[in-house]
Order: C-alpha cells, then sequence, then structure tokens
C-alpha cells in the first residue's frame, strides 16, 4: 500500500515542488553549520558559542538563500539531476563561502571578531556541498527504483570502457535511466579490467563477454569505441546474435547534437557492419595527381556508385564535376546535398540520357572533361531478362556513344563501372555489360584515350539490391523472400567499391579490367537471418523465410573471373588485373551495329541470339531464352 501511495506521488506531473526543494536545502545547509560547530568543538560547544550560534543563523540562512536564487539550484528536477547541477551545487555554496570569509575581513577589520571562523566555513562547505548532491542522488535513485523495480529494468553492456563508454552511461542514466541499466563495462584492453567506473565493473571481453552474457539477461550491448576493427566488430556481434542480445552503436563525436550524446542517438548496428572489411588503403598521392585540377564526368551520378564517387572526388579538389544522369529527382537531391552539406561550388547537374547521342555530344562539347567515370547502366537482372531491347540500347550503345565520344574528345581516361554478372554471363544484364566491356577494350587499342573497366559484384545498399528488399520485408513484418538457400554473391559496400573505382582508375594504363578482391561469398539466407536477428526478432515465430525460386537470368554463384582467365597482381592488395583475349575493333564494331539495330524488330529472341553470338560463353539460365542454347548446341 505504501509502495502503491509512493508511485501515485512520483507519476505527479508537476514534479516536486520548488518551493519544498528550497526548504530542504535550507535545512540541511542550516543542519551542517551546526554540525561543522559540532566538529570544530568535538561535540561539546561552548555556551558563549552557542549563543553566538544562535545570531549568525539568521544572516547565514539569508546569505545562502540570496545564492539559491541567483542559481536557481532549487529549480531543478531532482529525478534529472546530473553531474551539471551539482557542478551547479557546487558553486553556488562556494559563492556563498566566499562572501563569508569577505565578511569575516571586514569584521575583523572593524571589531577584530570574525563573523565564522575560517575552520567552520571550510567545515560547513564541505559538509552542505556532500548533503545537497547526495540528496539529490538518493532522491533520484529512490524515484528511479519506484518508477521501475531493477528486477524490471532491461540489463545493458557497454563495449569500450574509455572516455565514450562513460559518456554513452551518463547519457543512459541521463534520458532512460529509468528503464536500463548498466551491468557491466567490457574492454579488449587488460589493464582496464578489474576497475569500476561510476560503480560499474569492468571486465576484460574477450575472456568475460560470453559469461556476462550467459549468465544475464542481457538485452542490449552498446558499442562504444569510436575505432574499431571491423573482424572485430564481426565477432562481437555475431556473439551477441547467439544470446538474442541486441547490439547498438555510439555514431562519431561528429554527429552528436551540439557535441553532447543523448540516448535516442545510440542507433541499432546494420548488416553492414557484419560484412564490414578492413578499412582500403589508398595510394592517395596516385589519385590526387590524376583528378586534382581536372574536368570529371560521371554518368549515372545520381545512383549508388555515381553519387558516391562525387562525394569522395570532392576531397581530391577537382576542378569541376559534371553530374550527368536522366533521374531528375535523385540527381536535384544530390546536388543540393553536394552544394550545402559538401560544400563543393564547382558541380553541373545535367539532365541527360547516354543514349542520346546529340545530347551526350553537346555535355563532351561545353565542357571538355578529362576524366569520365561511366557508372550508368541499367542492373535488375530480372527486369533486363524481360526487356533486352532496353538492356541493349542503355548498356552497350550508351557506353558506344560515350566513349567514342571520350575519343573524340581526348579524353584522358575513361573508367567503365562494369560487375561480376559479366563473367560467363548467364542472363541479358550480365550479357549487356560483357559486350559493353569488349568493346571499350577494342577501341583502347587504336585511341588515345585510357579506356579501363572496373569489375566488381553486388554493393552493400544500393537501390534495389537484397539489403534494402529484407529490410523493407521485415519492417512490414511480411515474410522475407529469398530466392534459394543456395545462393552466394560477393559483397562490398559502396565507399569501398567506389574507393577502389579511383584507385584502379588512376593506376590503368588502357585496356585492363581490373577486378576487386571481394572477400568470401555470402549465402542469401545466411544474411536473411542475421537482418532478422538484429532487429531482434525470432525466425518462425515473428517472421518467415520463404522460398521463391532462381529468377530469370540469376545463378546460383557469381563469379569474377571467367574459366578461360586468369589475373595478374598489381601494387594494390585488393586490385587484380584479368587477362582476356583481345578482340578487333572492326569486328566487334560492326556486330554491335547489327545488335543495335535489331532494336527496331522489337523481337526479343533475335536480339538475345545475336548477344549470344557475340559472346559465346552466355548461357541462359532459368530462361526463356534457354532453348536458344539448346538450339546452339544442337547446331
Amino acid at each position: 500500500m505504501i509502495n502503491a501511495l509512493a508511485r501515485k506521488l512520483i507519476n505527479f506531473r508537476g514534479g516536486t515542488p520548488r518551493w519544498l526543494i528550497f526548504i530542504a536545502d535550507l535545512v540541511m545547509i542550516t543542519g551542517s553549520l551546526i554540525l561543522a560547530y559540532l566538529l570544530r568543538f568535538n561535540f561539546s560547544i561552548p555556551v558563549n558559542e552557542q549563543e553566538r550560534l544562535q545570531s549568525i543563523i539568521p544572516v547565514f540562512i539569508l546569505i545562502r538563500s540570496v545564492f539559491f536564487f541567483v542559481f536557481k539550484s532549487y529549480a531543478g528536477i531532482i529525478r534529472y539531476t546530473s553531474t551539471r547541477d551539482a557542478a551547479r551545487i557546487f558553486f553556488m555554496l562556494l559563492s556563498g563561502s566566499v562572501v563569508f570569509g569577505i565578511i569575516n575581513i571586514f569584521r575583523f577589520i572593524q571589531i577584530e571578531v570574525y563573523f565564522l571562523p575560517i575552520s567552520i566555513i571550510i567545515l560547513e562547505f564541505i559538509i552542505s556541498v556532500f548533503a545537497l548532491i547526495i540528496f539529490r542522488i538518493i532522491v533520484k535513485s529512490i524515484y528511479a527504483e519506484l518508477r521501475l523495480p531493477a528486477s524490471e529494468r532491461t540489463d545493458v553492456i557497454i563495449y569500450g570502457a574509455g572516455e565514450a563508454g562513460v559518456i554513452a552511461k551518463r547519457a543512459i542514466d541521463r534520458d532512460a535511466g529509468t528503464k536500463y541499466r548498466v551491468i557491466a563495462f567490457t574492454d579488449d584492453d587488460e589493464k582496464k579490467k578489474g576497475r569500476f567506473i561510476e560503480g560499474v565493473p569492468v571486465y576484460h571481453a574477450k575472456t568475460r563477454l560470453v559469461e556476462l552474457l550467459r549468465a544475464n539477461s542481457v538485452k542490449h550491448l552498446i558499442l562504444a569505441i569510436q575505432h574499431i576493427a571491423p573482424h572485430r566488430k564481426k565477432e562481437i556481434i555475431e556473439t551477441c546474435l547467439q544470446y538474442d542480445t541486441k547490439v547498438l552503436h555510439v555514431p562519431p563525436v561528429s554527429n552528436w547534437i551540439n557535441g553532447e550524446l543523448s540516448f535516442k542517438q545510440i542507433k541499432k548496428i546494420k548488416i553492414e557492419d557484419l560484412l564490414g572489411r578492413d578499412p582500403i588503403q589508398l595510394d592517395i598521392d596516385k589519385i590526387k595527381s590524376e583528378v586534382t585540377g581536372k574536368t570529371i564526368l560521371i554518368t549515372g551520378a545520381a545512383g549508388s556508385i555515381g553519387s558516391e564517387l562525387v562525394r569522395q572526388l570532392i576531397s581530391f579538389h577537382p576542378s569541376r564535376i559534371v553530374m550527368l544522369d536522366s533521374a531528375e529527382s535523385h540527381l536535384y537531391d544530390l546536388d543540393l546535398e553536394i552544394r550545402e552539406m559538401q560544400k563543393f561550388p564547382f558541380i553541373e547537374s545535367v539532365i541527360g540520357d547516354v543514349r542520346n547521342p546529340e545530347r551526350m555530344r553537346n555535355v563532351f562539347k561545353t565542357f571538355r572533361p578529362e576524366i569520365v567515370y561511366h557508372a550508368a547502366a541499367y542492373k535488375h537482372v530480372p527486369l533486363m531478362e524481360n526487356n533486352p531491347s532496353e538492356g541493349i540500347l542503355t548498356n552497350v550503345l550508351g557506353t558506344r556513344i560515350c566513349a567514342d565520344l571520350a575519343n573524340e574528345f581526348n579524353v584522358h581516361k575513361f573508367v567503365m563501372v562494369s560487375t561480376d554478372k559479366a563473367v560467363n554471363p548467364t542472363g541479358i544484364m550480365g550479357a549487356t555489360k560483357r559486350i559493353a566491356e569488349i568493346y571499350i577494350q577494342a577501341l583502347n587499342s587504336k585511341s588515345n584515350t585510357k579506356f579501363i573497366t572496373t569489375r566488381f559484384g553486388n554493393v552493400l545498399g544500393s537501390s534495389g539490391s537484397v539489403i534494402p528488399r529484407f529490410r523493407k520485408q521485415i519492417e512490414a513484418g511480411v515474410p522475407v523472400t529469398v530466392t534459394d538457400a543456395r545462393v552466394t554473391r560477393f559483397f562490398m559496400t559502396i565507399p569501398e567499391a567506389c574507393q577502389l573505382v579511383l584507385e584502379a582508375g588512376a593506376m590503368g594504363k588502357g585496356g585492363e579490367i581490373f577486378l576487386f578482391d571481394m572477400g568470401d561469398p555470402v549465402k542469401i539466407v545466411d544474411l536473411a537471418k542475421k537482418m532478422i536477428q538484429l532487429s531482434g526478432l525470432t525466425i518462425g515465430k515473428d517472421i518467415q523465410i520463404i522460398y521463391t525460386g532462381l529468377r530469370p537470368g540469376e545463378k546460383l554463384y557469381e563469379e569474377l573471373l571467367a574459366t578461360e582467365e586468369n589475373s595478374l597482381e598489381t601494387y594494390h592488395p585488393k586490385i587484380m588485373i584479368a587477362k582476356v583475349r583481345e578482340y578487333d575493333y572492326e569486328s566487334i564494331s560492326s556486330n554491335i551495329r547489327e545488335l543495335i539495330g535489331l532494336f527496331d524488330t522489337q523481337n526479343n529472341e533475335l536480339i538475345v541470339k545475336k548477344m549470344k553470338e557475340i559472346v559465346p560463353e552466355f548461357i541462359s539460365n532459368n530462361s526463356v531464352y534457354s532453348s536458344l542454347d539448346n538450339k546452339k548446341v544442337e547446331t
């Protein structure tokens, strides 16, 4: 019954009345003064000092009250007491004690009698600081316990016993202390184990984390180390997933609002954090020498790769970046971001279609780019399988138009963004990209422009890719769809892919197909399971995984090298050069003209048949065009 009454009191919306806090503070500082006298005289105050004390108390209370009003110590909400409130109390009491000291000086000059003995002033100050702060801490703790008993709070572990970890704990205590309880700090630094931070023990993460997760019902682990190796982060996340512990992370200091961390800024870990790798070491000087002071054209600039290329190129100070795309809204958003957030004014946003030769000629003639990054392409496998005529227009004709103009206007380098799906293609999209690769390779042999191809796998989080689709399905609570339990893919983050594109472009001498080290392939079904776990859901209970079967043109496994190809190492450990057979420019050019000419027929079978002639290794998979391969075999 008493507990119920207490809960009603703490739920009072107006909080504790200010006058009540004011009176409580006056009582405590008066008690502190009396205790100081008792300590000063060994708990036996002489009669004359007792009389003196009685005459001093009213003046003492008046002076302290003035500073209570000046510093408004009574105005704070006690249940949200923070270190700032403690500092305010300290300086408020110190100011009053300084005034007592000044009064002492004047009194001694006038009548050679102190208002308050120096020892009493010091003792009273120390006792009052302790009393007022402890009072607030006790009230805050009682409030928290009555509001939500410790047994009902969510247990939290903070990984990182450094400054960021301490700040994270204080943010939790300040913003969500009634709901969460930090039970431990963990850190990989063995020197920190056995210590306490604000009353919370520190454990060695590598030896004790599993034990802590097993022994406690830990709902959240907060990563509070700003620079943690990707492989270590992955280990921690994988460990937490085994015990149904959600992993959160403290954002970089630069993202804190007004330089202060709030609990709401501590976010969930994303699947990208599980797939990330060690940072790429770039040859910054080489890239600078290539792009600094140059005019750069990026096609497909509003896409995932194109927009990140823009962001990364800014740091190398090109003289101008021309961003070209046919997607008006996305290009507009990128333009605003670059001008307002990146503060880079030397950009031109051009609406244009790489398939339009007149428009592209005008772009090259107007801006005279010295380097072209060709990222414009149709990339979605199932859509291209149903629309091969559009696929050849953008991926083949669009590339030919841009490459021919680069040759005509003496562009220094032309870097094409390709895909691992161009290796032994099984779908229209991969085949169109392979044809585009062949064309610029052949053109390189007769041009002063250096034509370079970069080939890599899936990029995490790009529009239409598997991760955004899974995320939407999980948020909507609908089943997560996976094509086949055996499907694997290579993954790379968008920034990582773009860094390697810049590096390959800088090192390329013309005619190369650069391959990127994509790491180990990832099973898509494992990706889906981990995303569900990271969302705090249970597979089979909260959400289902269903298998829909391979879509037309899809592979079970992606490749970066065809069987006829091998690779050469470069100075960069993550970049290799594919050794591929050379093609005669006149022959491939003639074949592409025939292929593009078939667009007018809108006969998909004729178009795909011609593509298979140009790329003999193009064998359709799970597609209506598989019959063309059967005919080829019979022939």
